[in-house]
């Protein structure tokens, strides 16, 4: 197919006009994948790969290299902006019930999750000390699983601790993932062209459908707009507001910090992992929270589309977001009194109120 073809496909896809602000955000996490993929091959240049020389080469990118701070900076606080696009995004089709475009649904689900495991091998390159303690706790999890989980752990760390093997094949993984979310995003968006995208009402609306372009196209050229001074007002002003000061110290293995803890916006899933008692059962959970999106094509009621047309659901994924909000404030304590028993009970409220029919 022809560049000229292709663009003609996207702009003169029909699209409910009554859609709202919120179907911007798919085409801003574009922008941020290209983003990160730009900036990351920019990175991927200096950084080396080595436990002895990790940590000075992001030093060094950060000093030494021509604008490398800026690159860095916007690299790490892209991932922030990505992750809060993302959120919104699926909170969308959650409300909206975008779950009844099955495959479109089903792919966006496993972009998530592959998203979620680039994430964490990211947080781990800069070989700071909870980079590493941060990798040794969660592959560690691994463990868990009956049978297998020692094998695959040494497996993934390339011996029996985190160690130079285990960082190459981080880096390796986190170089190439990027490249796989970019080609299912296209698949993604070939499904949502083959359906064609939801709106506010739930409602078939084709026959007042208008094209893509000019109309929306003009509004997502402001969504980038927006993003781009969000992440520039970040990068400029406060480029270090979002990461853990610990990991500005080198990864040392013989010195554990007192609150091991992921990025934030890993931080409701962290906090359903630790209000299980049990190693296994925190797997799972860990698991659960995230794949029980898969489920919802066939096994969520369909008689109303929109949930602002059913008070009672729309409460419900209400006090479901602001579930997430305090999960996320409890992966950040310590694991003490009375966070534990706070952590454990909303975890429970999550599994209880996202498993609704």
């Amino acid at each position: 197919m022809k560049l000229e073809e292709l663009a003609l496909i996207i702009f003169k896809l029909a699209c409910p006009k009554n859609i709202s602000l919120f179907w911007r955000f798919g085409s801003l996490l574009g922008v941020c994948l290209a983003t990160q993929i730009a900036t990351g091959l920019f990175l991927a240049i200096y950084y080396a790969s080595d436990i002895s020389l990790a940590y000075d080469s992001v030093i060094y990118i950060s000093r030494d290299v021509n604008n490398g701070y800026l690159i860095r900076n916007i690299h790490a606080n892209s991932a922030s902006l990505f992750f809060v696009c993302l959120y919104i995004h699926i909170g969308r089709g959650l409300y909206y019930k975008s779950y009844i475009l099955k495959y479109t649904w089903l792919i966006g689900v496993i972009l998530f999750l592959i998203c979620i495991i680039t994430a964490f091998l990211g947080y781990v390159l800069p070989w700071g000390q909870m980079s590493y303690w941060a990798a040794t706790v969660i592959t560690n999890l691994i463990s868990a699983v009956p049978y297998i989980g020692n094998v695959v752990v040494s497996w993934l760390w390339g011996g029996f601790r985190v160690r130079n093997a285990s960082l190459v094949r981080f880096y390796a993984l986190h170089f190439l993932l990027p490249f796989v979310i970019l080609g299912l995003s296209m698949l993604h968006i070939f499904f949502l062209h083959e359906t064609g995208s939801s709106n506010p009402l739930g409602l078939d609306s084709s026959s007042e459908n208008i094209e893509f372009h000019s109309y929306f196209t003009v509004k997502d050229l402001a969504g980038f707009l927006v993003i781009w001074g969000v992440l520039g007002f970040l990068v400029l002003f406060f480029p270090r507001i979002l990461i853990d000061p610990e990991n500005f110290i080198q990864a040392n293995p013989l010195v554990t910090p007192t609150h091991i803890q992921p990025e934030w916006y890993f931080l409701p899933i962290y906090a359903m992992l630790r209000a299980i008692p049990s190693k296994l059962g925190g797997v799972i959970a860990l698991i659960i929270s995230v794949s029980i999106l898969l489920t919802f094509p066939f096994l969520k009621k369909l008689e109303v589309r929109s949930l602002g047309f059913n008070t009672s659901e729309s409460i419900i994924f209400w006090i479901l977001v602001s579930i997430f909000f305090v999960l996320g404030w409890i992966g950040s304590q310590a694991v003490e009194a009375p966070f534990e028993v706070i952590g454990q009970i909303f975890t429970g409220f999550y599994f209880l109120l996202i498993a609704y029919p």
